[in-house]
């Protein structure tokens, strides 16, 4: 005991350097960010979140000892966009300036465009907003949800109210890919072969019912989509800006009905969910429909405003940190035990890269509708949920546990740090 005991006081010089290198080393260690979350690894259920002590079946195969109740779901953080601000208004002052006023500017026929389809459209405003931020990102957008719930009606209004061209397909299992890009036609007088375009060859096109078409002719949209041309004959024929998919497809009908591909669904910037109305919603929705024929609206902006105020969402700023956020909230769903996340034995396949371009893009979007002209971390947060919900390929014992994409959506933005 005496030994041990001049060996440690060997190794101190004094009490009085040791205490004084544990307080630098405390000092130092206060300059570094707490973490939002306690050391333990919690594990996801449907009803919430739970302790690693409490039975669930981890990512080793550990026995399961039975099913948690409930649990207290770890606290949001708050947004914390001192730092964002701060970073912007590092930049040149008359720079950040004008670019206010074009935020300013534009945002006045984005407001228009939304006024004109909520005169049409009662409730749905979730919706409505991601279409406007799909627009303005310039992505496609997938829409699921029952029937009635004014999917097509909205995409309708929207077309109406840029005036644009705006052509509807509507999907079923006898359509052909000549239906939807064109095809040669032999001229007779002539003797050639004319080309005849499709419907796709549009501003806005609705993909009614997509699911209700065999996998050939879905694909047939795959080059429209990603590389806006299609080609027809052997020859490439460009797309008009802005060009835009609108999908729709119904969750509970499956018979005659095929899976959309994989590659396909990749395209689409988001997937939204879409609920039924309020009681009070569905009686305005009653009085405002009742007798009345047809809705249009006037168009209230033109495509190449639409153009423009693209050009102004890309000069939105976003921070390093919140690039680095991104790229973590994306890499977490391939490689999640670096980010001490027990989702394992939940994931089989993570996102693409694409969804880390579109996160930027909307996030970008969303700070530009609210008025901003740099992103927060809010942004990307709200939007996260409609860019990776289709991203995601979960295993079956996820399935059995009933624990959806969005579950995992959400543990993943709760559990990783907020810049």
């Amino acid at each position: 005991m005496r030994c041990e005991r001049r060996g440690l006081s060997a190794k101190a010089t004094s009490r009085a350097n040791t205490l004084a290198v544990f307080a630098r080393a405390r000092q130092r260690w206060r300059q570094f960010p707490r973490r939002r979350n306690p050391p333990g690894r919690r594990h996801l259920t449907a009803a919430g979140y739970a302790p690693p002590s409490a039975g669930f079946r981890c990512a080793r195969g550990a026995k399961t000892a039975r099913v948690l109740a409930p649990s207290r779901a770890c606290p949001a953080a708050e947004v914390p966009a001192v730092a964002a601000m701060t970073n912007f208004a590092a930049r040149s002052k008359e720079d950040a300036g004008k670019l206010q006023e074009l935020i300013l500017s534009h945002s006045a026929c984005v407001t228009q465009l939304y006024n004109s389809i909520c005169s049409v459209i009662v409730g749905q405003t979730y919706m409505i907003e991601r279409l406007l931020v799909g627009l303005l990102a310039n992505g496609h957008i997938l829409l699921e949800g029952a029937p009635g719930l004014a999917k097509t009606l909205t995409v309708k209004t929207l077309a109406q109210a840029i005036n644009t061209k705006f052509q509807r397909i509507q999907f079923t299992p006898d359509l052909l890919p000549s239906d939807i890009i064109g095809t040669l036609i032999y001229n007779q007088k002539t003797g050639e072969f004319v080309t005849q375009k499709g419907p796709i060859f549009a501003n806005i096109i609705l993909a009614d019912e997509i699911n209700r078409a065999p996998a050939k002719v879905q694909s047939a949209l795959l080059e429209a989509m990603q590389e806006r041309q299609v080609t027809i004959g052997g020859q490439t024929y460009p797309l008009d800006e802005p060009f835009l998919v609108l999908a729709t497809q119904n969750p509970i009908e499956q018979e005659g009905t095929y899976p959309l591909p994989e590659a396909q669904v990749d395209r689409f910037m988001f997937k939204l969910l879409i609920n039924y109305p309020s009681r009070m919603e569905e009686l305005e929705i009653m009085e405002r429909m009742a007798g009345v024929g047809d809705t249009f609206v006037e168009p209230a902006v033109t495509a190449d405003q639409i153009l423009a105020t693209r050009e102004v969402v890309r000069r939105i700023y976003i921070d390093d940190n919140i690039k680095t956020y991104i790229v973590n909230i994306v890499d977490s769903t391939r490689h999640p035990e670096q980010y001490r996340l027990n989702l394992k034995h939940l994931l089989m396949f993570g996102s693409s890269p694409r969804a880390t371009l579109v996160l930027n893009m909307t996030a970008r979007a969303r700070a530009f509708m609210q008025g901003r002209a740099f992103v927060i971390p809010e942004d990307v947060k709200a939007v996260a949920p409609d860019v990776l919900r289709h991203r995601l390929y979960l295993t079956y014992e996820a399935d059995a546990e009933h624990i959806t994409p969005d579950h995992i959506v959400r543990y993943i933005l709760d559990t990783l740090e907020v810049p």
